[in-house]
């Protein structure tokens, strides 16, 4: 008997379902696909190496010894949590029933007020995780809107250096790495967040005492030049009053050296949200010309939420 005709539709109906599952089903799936691409956006990426001026400021922050007196390691012992009321819903009784729940202590009135309110409503605060993940599961049943504000904690937090703890991602693109281990000086981990003006910065290398009056951080006047005021002053001049002034036509204009430190000094900054410190993004009050704006304590933040 005469198989050939068989074998042949046999081969011919395999190479064709073949066909349908590695050709014709792709692109029935993919044909009609937007063409993407993965480039990465560069403003989403952290850490960042830093700008060409900064490099060169590590440097001089190393041959000038900073790290003998600054640390650049902030320290966290914790994290508290508030929970926010950000929209009450429909259901008003619910939700003052839940809030109840969550603050045995308020009364309905109270309840009612912060319901009533604009939102958003702080409805607990400095909690523990347990407390605000049981918050949230008695207020969403309600259709009431909440959020949790995580919110790091400890010494260093507390006195305004910093946002979160430092970890190794942070000085990624470093080398060496100018951790320091003592602090006769506050801690620089997050200095360019807390303290972003370039002549702030200038004036405190010339003659830290300009503004912290009781410093006791040696001046670098070296990193200074002093010359004759020209035709017009430089506009780069430091503004020098007082018992800090130089003498009649003269002027005190920063050396490379002098803006490289500040800009390295700028680009020292912890204040990203990142996987491993969560926390709500916090911004300070930032004060150019007070001692108070070196170590500025906690409470004067004002988070945003986390979603």
């Amino acid at each position: 008997m005469n198989h050939g005709p068989l074998i042949f539709l046999g081969v011919f109906f395999a190479l064709t379902l073949s066909w349908f599952g590695l050709v014709f089903e792709p692109q029935l799936q993919l044909g009609n696909a937007q063409p993407t691409t993965n480039l990465v956006n560069a403003a989403q990426l952290y850490p960042q190496m830093r700008p060409g001026q900064a490099r060169q400021g590590l440097d001089v922050y190393r041959s000038l010894g900073c790290a003998a007196c600054h640390s650049q390691q902030i320290g966290q012992t914790g994290r508290t949590y508030d929970v926010t009321l950000t929209d009450p819903g429909t259901n008003r009784a619910e939700v003052i029933a839940a809030l109840l729940k969550v603050r045995p202590r308020a009364t309905a009135t109270e309840a009612e007020k912060l319901v009533a309110g604009p939102m958003p409503q702080a409805i607990l605060k400095d909690v523990a995780h347990v407390a605000a993940t049981n918050a949230m599961a008695k207020l969403e049943p309600t259709g009431a809107k909440a959020e949790v504000k995580i919110i790091p904690t400890g010494p260093d937090i507390a006195r305004g250096w910093g946002k979160r703890r430092s970890v190794a991602e942070d000085f990624l693109f470093d080398q060496p790495v100018m951790l320091g281990s003592q602090r006769i000086g506050p801690d620089l981990a997050d200095v360019g967040s807390r303290l972003p003006v370039a002549n702030w910065h200038l004036l405190h290398l010339y003659n830290p005492q300009i503004v912290v009056s009781k410093s006791v951080m040696p001046p670098y006047r070296f990193l200074f030049e002093k010359r004759k005021i020209g035709r017009e002053p430089s506009p780069d001049a430091l503004k020098l009053a007082g018992n800090f002034a130089t003498e009649p036509g003269c002027e005190i204009v920063p050396t490379d050296e002098a803006r490289q430190l500040v800009a390295y000094l700028l680009s020292l900054r912890a204040d990203t949200v990142i996987f491993e410190t969560p926390m709500t993004v916090a911004t300070a009050n930032v004060s150019t010309n007070t001692p108070a704006a070196t170590n500025a304590p906690a409470a004067q933040t004002t988070n945003s939420v986390v979603k």
